[in-house]
């Protein structure tokens, strides 16, 4: 059995473990890990009867799959302390958001590496994730697939630079609907409702919606028909609607993910 290592050990690194464990992708004892974070890393042992390494270039020897999962600011530093023990055997996944693979062969050389735009839904394994592999790491993608698929979907792209639109769309995306229930809420209680009973009917609402689109996707029904479908003429829904197309909600949502993008883009120095 391969061996896997986590170096950072916060929310996203504890959601993999959780479900390359549960799925049984990984036993506890080919996880290790690594982090700062002392008393974290040994929170995380305890919890699922992983494994931990003294130091990171340790850490980087004893495992064949690398999950670099700290801040971006902190890559540099990381990948100074690391590049020294890397081996062609060794592939590295970063779940960095504006960190390149270019970036990290730079320092790490002709290192394998597939990069990784997750979700936060993957704290409930319910993530969306895409990933994309350099030439040296293309045929053990299937591996990371897996991987990622435990905790939700996981897509590929061909090309590095889509992971500036995946940001857009599914990296910041829960965002998104979180301020549309957030207002929702708010006008709910301005339309008399008490708060408790607005969050409880919003928040059900979103999550039936969501099963809703998943189930209508699998037949081949998309979004806009799932609309058109509780739209009815001169109705409640057509009137609220009439609302949303008067002050261009499909360019504002537009605008929203074209910015994203464009930050994305920014943020890895393209």
């Amino acid at each position: 059995m391969a061996r896997i290592g986590f170096l950072g050990a916060g929310n996203m690194a504890e959601a993999i473990i959780k479900g390359i464990i549960d799925t049984k992708i990984y036993k506890p004892d080919d996880i290790v890990l690594a982090d700062v974070r002392t008393d974290r890393v040994a929170q995380l042992c305890k919890k699922y009867k992983t494994k931990s390494a003294d130091s990171n270039c340790e850490l980087a020897k004893a495992v064949d799959i690398l999950v670099l999962s700290v801040k971006p600011q902190n890559f540099p530093q990381i990948l100074d302390e690391i590049k020294q023990v890397v081996t062609e055997k060794l592939l590295i996944v970063s779940i960095a958001a504006g960190v390149t693979t270019k970036r990290i062969q730079q320092s790490l050389g002709n290192a394998a590496v597939i990069r990784v735009m997750p979700n936060t839904p993957a704290l409930i394994g319910q993530g969306a994730a895409a990933l994309y592999a350099t030439p040296q790491a293309a045929g053990r993608l299937g591996e990371v697939e897996k991987i990622f698929s435990a905790v939700g979907l996981a897509v590929t792209v061909d090309d590095e630079n889509l992971l500036d639109a995946v940001t857009a769309v599914s990296g910041s995306g829960p965002a998104y609907f979180f301020l549309m229930m957030e207002e929702m809420i708010k006008a709910a209680e301005k339309l008399g409702l008490k708060r408790e009973l607005a969050e409880k009917l919003v928040l059900q609402t979103a999550k039936g919606a969501g099963f809703l689109a998943v189930e209508a996707a699998e037949k081949n029904q998309s979004p806009d028909i799932l609309r058109k479908n509780v739209t009815s003429p001169g109705g409640t829904t057509e009137a609220a609607l009439k609302v949303f197309s008067k002050y261009d909600f499909e360019k504002v949502v537009q605008n929203a993910l074209t910015a994203a993008a464009k930050r994305s883009k920014e943020l890895s120095g393209q």
